[in-house]
């Protein structure tokens, strides 16, 4: 939905709505956005660039906008040296919001500053994997931006491009990262067994046309329902996750009023429902129940959780809705920032893991026939050969 082209009685309400959902200074963000877009007569921040500045943006559309280059400037000031969009009057428009020194349609541009450490890309679907690529070759390190890859093809050229560099890359799923991901995670590795868990999800509605449903750029499987095949698959140990078998179940869509079922090599399974109907007012609307041993599990948009555990019930609250976004953006400057550990065989396997689970669950879609899928461990001989 266009909403600048709502009437004057939506927008307020739903402006009032999102401060209470998001806060105030982040629903100002958004809405400063979504304004932007009515206008290409922007000029870029003239200052110059600083020893602290550090990071550039590639890619400077709503999200970037209201998230990536909001938390880092909330939490560390202007750390931001470089913005760049095929598009001039985005690029301009997060330049002078956010003071930053360096805005381009290049983004070789970004590749050749030396000064640059780490790069967060948050384009178009199909362009994550080239420009992370370019961006380990140039000796940068990377935050990708959900999916980190559309093809099989993608991942492949990644996880080499990583092994062959000295370049960290953090990837953008940041539901795990937020309080309530780590209180789901603590209370079920206490319990022994499988677990079984489900997923119900609404999503908001895309106009036909949308960029999103292009062909090229994965659709909404790999576009939104990655963000919880992620999630599962953080939820089961991984010396017993695979073989993971997957079975979908789709009507006249394969992206979207699906229902996927996930069964894993320790007898746990998952369901991910995904449904889009029409226009939700609140964006995305979110379930997760789980049931592990003596734990039940029952949480809504990350704004309430509950546990039980035996006689115990606790019960969680965030004032506004915390999707770890902040958490995870901030995690990866921190790393980077700091020059902290990073596991670079551990984490090549996980983002081979996580991108196999979504494209394998995307191929099962639109086959409409089940796939059992196994670990980077075991596929990682045919993959560097």
């Amino acid at each position: 939905m266009d909403y600048p082209k709502q009437s004057i009685t939506f927008k307020l309400k739903k402006v009032l709505r999102y401060a209470g959902m998001y806060g105030v200074s982040r629903t100002y963000v958004k809405v400063v956005s979504q304004r932007r877009r009515q206008s290409t007569k922007y000029l870029p921040y003239a200052g110059s660039p600083k020893d602290k500045q550090i990071v550039a943006l590639i890619g400077c559309g709503n999200y970037c906008f209201s998230n990536i280059a909001y938390y880092l400037t909330k939490r560390y000031g202007p750390v931001t040296r470089a913005c760049m969009d095929r598009n001039v009057g985005r690029a301009n428009s997060l330049s002078g919001y956010y003071k930053v020194p360096i805005a381009t349609t290049d983004a070789q541009d970004i590749f050749d500053d030396t000064s640059i450490r780490i790069v967060y890309i948050a384009s178009n679907h199909s362009t994550h994997a080239a420009y992370a690529i370019e961006a380990l070759r140039s000796g940068k390190d990377v935050y990708i931006e959900k999916p980190h890859v559309v093809s099989r093809d993608q991942l492949e050229r990644l996880v080499e491009a990583m092994a062959g560099s000295d370049g960290k890359v953090f990837l953008g799923f940041n539901r795990p990262r937020s309080r309530f991901g780590g209180l789901i995670r603590t209370y079920l590795n206490r319990e022994q067994g499988p677990g079984m868990y489900n997923w119900s999800v609404v999503g908001h509605e895309i106009e036909p046309g949308h960029w999103y449903l292009k062909p090229e750029e994965g659709g909404r499987v790999l576009g939104n329902l990655c963000h919880w095949t992620d999630f599962l698959l953080d939820l089961v140990p991984e010396e017993r996750r695979y073989p993971i078998r997957i079975n979908p179940t789709s009507v006249n869509r394969t992206d979207t009023d699906i229902i996927v079922t996930f069964t894993f090599g320790d007898d746990s399974t998952a369901v991910i429902s995904f449904s889009e109907k029409g226009h939700t007012f609140e964006g995305v609307r979110e379930h997760f129940s789980a049931h592990k041993g003596n734990c039940l599990i029952s949480m809504s948009d990350f704004r309430t959780l509950v546990v039980d555990v035996g006689p115990t019930k606790r019960s969680y609250f965030n004032w506004h809705r915390d999707h770890g976004h902040e958490q995870n953006i901030l995690s990866a400057f921190r790393n980077v920032q700091a020059n902290q550990k990073y596991d670079r065989a551990k984490e090549i396997s996980y983002i081979w893991n996580t991108g196999w689970l979504f494209l394998k669950t995307k191929e099962a879609l639109e086959t409409r026939q089940p796939i059992t899928i196994e670990s980077f461990a075991t596929l990682k001989d045919q993959i560097f050969a």
